[in-house]
């Protein structure tokens, strides 16, 4: 069976993290995470993949290639505009003749796929959707489905006061190929809002199968995107891990420098090449990138730092997110819920608090102390 990934979305609730990257190419424990999403698809013998992409499309494509280094085969298919799900994987359908499976590029998951490929096939269903138990559905598309398993209602993105059922839709799909005959190539289509309502209504045979085990997190706002990073540390998702894991729960890479008085209390991931230098303090969970320097009594609490950035001399972090290539300089406070974008400097001593976002390319002077977030063309002082 072959997959489709889709991986054309913009992330717009990621940002400042995804303005340079889309949402798939966001790193969780030392991986974009569609790279776990790969590596599940491989474990369950699916190693044909066609990736839709639109937005920053060449990050994608530049970074997994072929597939070849991925023990996989990989096509891309590409959207000039926006086509929603549905256009989206219609996009591909030359290549898509046989049963297939749907799964987002930008969630992060370690569901039995081989389970619902089984179930599609015993039920002869033209659509199967993975169904998950969610204590707030709000922002899925929610289902009731009978005894037998075949969809009877399906509301997207209810109110409270429209909530039947705390059974919502994971965005993992196995479609029979005859569903392309429901719309017309080259046009917006959504399978949640569009294409899985028109089936029901029609009474085709469109049924849900509930994960009662497993993990699945839709890595769509900041908040998700930190937590599904302490879930990979915590142990809570199966996915595979770039890193030797020591004792304490502190995951490392090759190349990693930690001098002798350094305090780490796991979960922590460490990046190759990262140095922690002396007195530094890193509270889990927390990622550290590559190259990135921890300076002297600095302290990382329960954050994620990316790639080549720097945290100066007793600079603090605390529930907080800095993007690549950053300078946190010394005696700088990031607050909870605060996140820079890529090549911003914060200076000595700048204060940002809670839930400020900072864009790519800003500088905030020194001693300032920020409220609201510093977006495009506007500087923090």
């Amino acid at each position: 069976m072959k997959a489709v990934v889709m991986a054309g979305g913009e992330g717009s609730r990621l940002r400042p993290l995804t303005i340079r990257r889309p949402k798939p190419m966001v790193p969780i424990a030392g991986k974009p995470v569609m790279e776990h999403i790969l590596n599940l698809l491989k474990r369950h013998g699916i190693t044909e993949v066609v990736i839709t992409v639109q937005y920053l499309a060449s990050n994608i494509e530049d970074y997994f290639g072929n597939g070849s280094q991925f023990g996989m085969r990989i096509t891309y298919s590409r959207e000039d505009v926006p086509l929603g799900t549905a256009g989206s994987v219609k996009n591909a359908e030359d290549q898509l003749t046989e049963p297939f499976l749907v799964i987002s590029g930008d969630a992060l998951t370690d569901y039995n796929l081989t389970d619902i490929i089984k179930y599609h096939q015993e039920k002869k269903s033209l659509a199967t959707l993975m169904l998950a138990h969610v204590h707030n559905p709000l922002e899925y598309g929610v289902i009731i489905t009978n005894q037998d398993g075949h969809i009877t209602e399906f509301l997207e993105k209810p109110s409270w006061g429209e909530v039947f059922s705390d059974t919502i839709n994971t965005g993992i799909y196995v479609l029979d190929p005859k569903i392309f005959t429901y719309f017309e190539k080259n046009k917006q289509f959504d399978f949640s809002q569009e294409l899985f309502p028109m089936m029901l209504r029609n009474g085709d045979p469109i049924y849900g199968y509930v994960a009662e085990s497993g993990y699945w997190c839709d890595v769509g706002n900041l908040s998700e995107y930190m937590r599904a990073n302490a879930d990979v540390l915590q142990g809570r998702v199966e996915v595979e891990i770039p890193a030797k894991k020591l004792e304490g729960n502190i995951w490392c890479e090759e190349g990693v420098e930690i001098a002798d008085d350094a305090q780490l209390i796991g979960p922590i991931y460490l990046a190759h090449d990262c140095r922690i230098k002396a007195g530094a303090i890193i509270h889990g969970p927390s990622t550290i990138g590559h190259y990135t320097i921890i300076d002297e009594r600095a302290q990382v609490d329960r954050s994620i730092v990316w790639n080549n950035s720097y945290i100066g001399e007793r600079a603090e972090l605390r529930g907080a997110l800095v993007g690549s290539s950053t300078g946190i300089k010394s005696k700088a406070v990031m607050f909870e819920g605060s996140v820079i974008g890529d090549n911003s400097i914060i200076q000595e001593g700048a204060i940002i608090q809670p839930n400020v976002k900072v864009w790519p390319d800003k500088e905030i002077e020194a001693g300032a102390v920020v409220n609201t977030s510093i977006i495009w063309g506007s500087q923090g002082r």
